[in-house]
């Protein structure tokens, strides 16, 4: 069905059937990953069947040090770190994910392993925008979400900076689907191509206030589009109590099974 679709739209392509998680086909000579110029990709979002073994075993070094392991509930980061792994040196990705991502753990007490690694790539400043989008734009799904954009070689005057856009307003209602018209898609374009700040639209941010606010990097969280906005969106709360209740089962097992071992 994927080659017909590029036989339709007249593009030439190279299809491979697998995992491309565990077991990922694209492989140089040498049988290391191969990489890009340009990476674009929408995984399924909030995957929960990768394990930390599933990460630990990887032998393409995908999920370096200080950042690996996301957690169960969620693989986006994860996804993220295999886009990342795909680049050339000065390769640049866009990855459509879950709003989420951007800011799930970030707030909470302790340690958030989603969160670790959304550190890991604002401290080595790999992220160039990220893009917040309408909601009911897809079809499996109403949530809204983020287009994450990263450049591994990002130029000077950028270096240091994220550009937020919140593009939440700009659609119109479709049926069955909301869609962005083609002044939208205009607008944000030249926003993300220079990195244009627009009130209410769009923002630079400079690192320093990122980890003030413990490294979440949602647009809605710096940009408010109405005067009257004083609350965060309903469905990312709803996300990090989520994560927070899923941490708590994990940490409830954990200590279970340490006082099981003591005969307590």
């Amino acid at each position: 069905m994927a080659n017909m679709n590029l036989i339709i739209h007249d593009f030439e392509g190279e299809i491979e059937i697998g995992d491309t998680f565990k077991t990922p086909k694209f492989r140089d000579s040498k049988g290391a990953l191969r990489t890009f110029d340009r990476v674009v990709a929408n995984p399924m979002w909030n995957q929960s069947w990768f394990s930390e073994a599933d990460y630990d075993a990887d032998e393409l070094g995908r999920f370096p040090s200080g950042a690996g392991f996301p957690g169960k509930s969620s693989a986006d980061w994860g996804w993220v770190q295999h886009m990342h792994a795909s680049l050339n040196d000065t390769g640049r990705a866009a990855v459509v994910l879950d709003t989420g991502a951007a800011s799930r753990g970030s707030g909470n007490a302790g340690t958030n392993k989603e969160k670790t690694v959304r550190q890991w790539f604002v401290d080595h400043d790999l992220i160039d925008s990220v893009l917040y989008l309408p909601e009911n734009l897809f079809y499996n799904t109403s949530a809204p979400g983020i287009v994450l954009f990263l450049n591994k070689a990002k130029p000077k005057e950028r270096q240091g900076k994220v550009l937020l856009i919140n593009a939440s307003q700009v659609f119109e209602k479709g049926d069955p689907k909301n869609f962005i018209p083609a002044e939208g898609i205009d607008r944000i374009t030249e926003a993300l191509s220079n990195w244009t700040e627009e009130e209410k639209f769009s923002r630079v941010v400079g690192l320093a206030e990122i980890r003030k606010n413990d490294y979440n990097i949602s647009p809605s969280r710096y940009i408010h589009t109405s005067d009257a906005e004083t609350y965060r969106p309903i469905a990312e709360i709803v996300e990090e109590l989520d994560v927070i209740e899923e941490e708590a089962r994990e940490t409830d097992t954990a200590l279970r099974a340490i006082l099981e071992q003591l005969g307590v």
